[in-house]
């Protein structure tokens, strides 16, 4: 894909676009890799685009994505807008000449999903998915040991996603299969090498959300192996867990699995208890650490020498949205859907 600029890069220059809080994280990650450099940075909302931007010591500031795609010193770009917006977006910065890492769900339309990943490669530039997990230490343990041949073949796999019922309020603005299960379908992609050929999945709709709190899914692939995902957004807040996940992968020669209920740290205060995250993105001493950084510097790092980002893979992304499409559809209304196998 990425033909027209082979020279190595001493410097990568980068913007956020889309500065809620995660489009912050990016800017925390971004500035602790080195020869990395915060050019410009864009949001609708005129007071976060000056608050974060004295924060981050940014001096260009834009309202209008367009405005900022313009620049010619810009090389990468994080598109962390609503899911909605990102299409165009995507698009112009790829025209535009421009890497640019989206955000997941890439889409949460599979037909969208192809036109970012076509404009990527008439462009000559990259398109990537920020499937986060990949670079997550314990889910790639476990994609390390299926490759060394230690688990064998996987034959069943079982991914938990939960979170509070006072994240739903937000998050319930997309569907639970494009906002949390994508993650896991990713995962089941990753493993498995493999495509899904069916999808069976339930939801119960318990607040009378347009999405369903608690969500099943069950996939098929085309190698045998099966996947269930569940998802829900049921934890009281209260229990001071935001993340309540787990993993079991089986294996023709042996198993995995792990769960991310507890870090191994708590904080009991006069507010409750805590259970912070140390493995996603952590900020200390102004500096940070985890997985997120451990991907924009892999990305960084392959822009810099031009090399391909094999790591993550945008069809794989593609494919994951028609696996959630089918999810939502099976979910709705309640019957197995069978998946035409993208390539």
């Amino acid at each position: 894909m990425y033909e027209r600029v082979r020279a190595r890069m001493d410097t990568i220059r980068v913007a956020v676009i889309g500065l809620g809080g995660w489009g912050q994280c990016h800017l925390e990650a971004y500035r602790s890799i080195p020869n990395v450099q915060i050019v410009a940075i864009c949001d609708t909302r005129e007071h976060i685009l000056q608050e974060v931007g004295d924060r981050f010591q940014v001096h260009h500031r834009y309202s209008d994505s367009s405005e900022l795609l313009s620049r010619e010193d810009v090389d990468l770009v994080s598109v962390v807008t609503s899911e909605e917006n990102r299409l165009q977006i995507v698009l112009q910065g790829l025209n535009a000449g421009k890497h640019i890492l989206v955000e997941k769900p890439v889409s949460i339309q599979s037909e969208e999903a192809k036109l970012m990943l076509e404009a990527a490669v008439r462009n000559g530039r990259h398109v990537i998915p920020g499937h986060i997990l990949r670079f997550e230490p314990r889910y790639a343990e476990i994609q390390a040991a299926i490759q060394r041949g230690d688990l064998g073949v996987p034959q069943s796999m079982y991914f938990k996603r939960a979170r509070t019922k006072g994240m739903f309020a937000t998050y319930s603005r997309t569907h639970s299969a494009y906002l949390s299960a994508v993650h896991d379908i990713d995962l089941a992609l990753w493993y498995t090498e493999s495509r899904v050929k069916s999808v069976r999945a339930y939801g119960k709709w318990v607040t009378g959300a347009d999405t369903p709190d608690i969500l099943w899914g069950c996939l098929e692939f085309h190698n045998g192996a099966i996947a269930f995902l569940h998802s829900n957004w049921m934890t009281p807040d209260e229990a001071g867990i935001v993340m309540n996940d787990g993993i079991e992968v089986i294996g023709s020669k042996g198993n995995a699995q792990f769960d991310n209920r507890g870090t191994g740290l708590e904080l009991w205060d006069s507010e409750g208890r805590h259970t912070p995250d140390l493995y996603i993105h952590r900020v200390r001493s102004g500096y940070a650490e985890g997985a997120l950084r451990e991907q924009l510097q892999y990305i960084c790092g392959c822009i810099a020498t031009g090399t391909d980002p094999i790591h993550t893979s945008f069809t794989d992304a593609i494919h994951g949205i028609e696996i959630a499409e089918a999810i939502v559809r099976s979910a709705a209304e309640g019957k197995e859907i069978i998946l035409s196998t993208y390539k």
